[in-house]
């Protein structure tokens, strides 16, 4: 007799996480046993896993869900790491490191797809899909390094906050100027509002929460801490999208909110860290599931992929390099490293651009490409880099 339909769609969903979770841990284990960065071995865990080699899963909804999650809550815990004095101290190196690790992206990749066949809006999209930072994977490393308060660390979670807006306004005027004009109106009050909200979180938000920290013990539901910071996580990330900026900055913002006001609660960075342990797993394999193999059958498409991922390398470290230079050749190669990777952001963007028909599936996944080897070579350059170093 056939289980009912919701029954098999319960067994293939427990299948999907024991597959996913099991696959990304054992892949971190023997990472790790080698001495190489876990989150590599995790994103692999996906190409494996995945529809283009064993077929044990594929991209879902679940998938997308989870991975949506796992980088919320990893970017949640990196804020509780965080305090706002300590962004405040490299605000405008920070700034400096953004807007060339966007201009200089932006410019290098509209010009290689300008050389490359000479369509204007379809070289805009790459350039802009060039520009997106996804410090998720930096964080991690970092995090499992205990740097997180080191002063590049600072600069690049400080730098990848103004890195979102400055991509989403890129991303409006290119996405406006695909449909035949470009809506100053909207790019300006998308600018004001997301200026805003991160201002008003940084500011405001941050020493009212310290003010009421004390209140939360009365509380009567128990791990009120817990509860109180994980409402605050996703009603500013849920805030974040409304806006138009990324959920992962409403969720950065929410922990640095936070940091202060739940220093010395041991409880509450546990109970985080538990949950974020469980479901960043989903966000890396979920990026090595999206990798299309297929780029290695074309060879003019995995040319293109291969200049692509080389540029967009490059252009992070020229750039976010050159805005960190202050800090010495060492400090600025750490920061341009740390902005390398495009992990998710990148794919968004190069979807919109698909969805609106201004990019073809042979660009689309020579993208893809590009933002899965970002986001696998920078974890390998940032513990070298970084070895041996103290938070400061």
């Amino acid at each position: 007799m056939a289980a009912p339909a919701g029954e098999a769609h319960g067994t293939q969903l427990l299948f999907e996480l024991f597959v996913m979770l099991g696959g990304a841990k054992l892949m971190a284990e023997i990472f790790a046993w080698l001495r190489q960065p876990t989150v590599v071995g995790e994103i692999l865990a996906g190409v494996l896993i995945g529809p283009q080699v064993l077929h044990l899963v594929a991209p879902s909804e679940t998938s997308h869900v989870l991975a949506e999650l796992g980088v919320i809550f990893l970017l949640f815990n990196v804020g509780l790491e965080t305090k706002p004095s300590s962004i405040f101290k490299v605000g405008r190196m920070a700034l400096l490191v953004a807007v060339l690790g966007v201009a200089v992206p932006m410019l290098c990749g509209y010009l290689l797809m300008m050389a490359w066949d000479g369509n204007n809006i379809e070289a805009l999209f790459i350039g802009t899909a060039m520009v997106a930072t996804s410090v998720g994977i930096t964080a991690r490393v970092l995090g499992d390094m205990g740097l997180l308060d080191s002063t590049a660390a600072r600069i690049i979670l400080g730098a990848a906050v103004i890195d979102d807006i400055l991509g989403l306004l890129v991303l409006a005027a290119v996405a406006s100027a695909a449909q035949g004009s470009v809506n100053v109106v909207e790019i300006a009050t998308t600018a004001l509002l997301a200026i805003g909200f991160v201002a008003a979180i940084t500011f405001l938000g941050a020493p009212a929460l310290t003010r009421a920290a004390p209140h939360f013990r009365h509380l009567r539901a128990g791990n009120e801490f817990f509860v109180v910071a994980i409402l605050l996580c996703f009603g500013l990330a849920l805030a974040g999208t409304y806006i138009g900026v990324a959920a992962i900055i409403g969720a950065f913002l929410a922990g640095m909110a936070l940091a202060e006001a739940v220093e010395g609660n041991h409880d509450t960075h546990q109970q985080v860290r538990g949950a974020t342990e469980f479901l960043v797993p989903f966000f890396l394999v979920n990026i090595g599931m999206q990798l299309d193999l297929g780029v290695f059958t074309h060879p003019q498409t995995l040319l293109l992929a291969v200049v692509m991922t080389a540029v967009a390398v490059l252009t992070k470290l020229v750039g976010c390099g050159l805005g960190a230079r202050g800090l010495g050749m060492r400090g600025a190669m750490q920061v341009g490293v740390g902005m390398v990777p495009r992990g998710e952001v990148g794919i968004v963007v190069a979807q919109i651009g698909l969805g609106v028909g201004v990019i073809t599936e042979s660009l689309f996944g020579a993208v893809l490409f590009m933002a899965c080897a970002t986001t696998l070579i920078a974890p390998p350059l940032i513990r070298p880099l970084f070895a041996g170093q103290k938070a400061q």
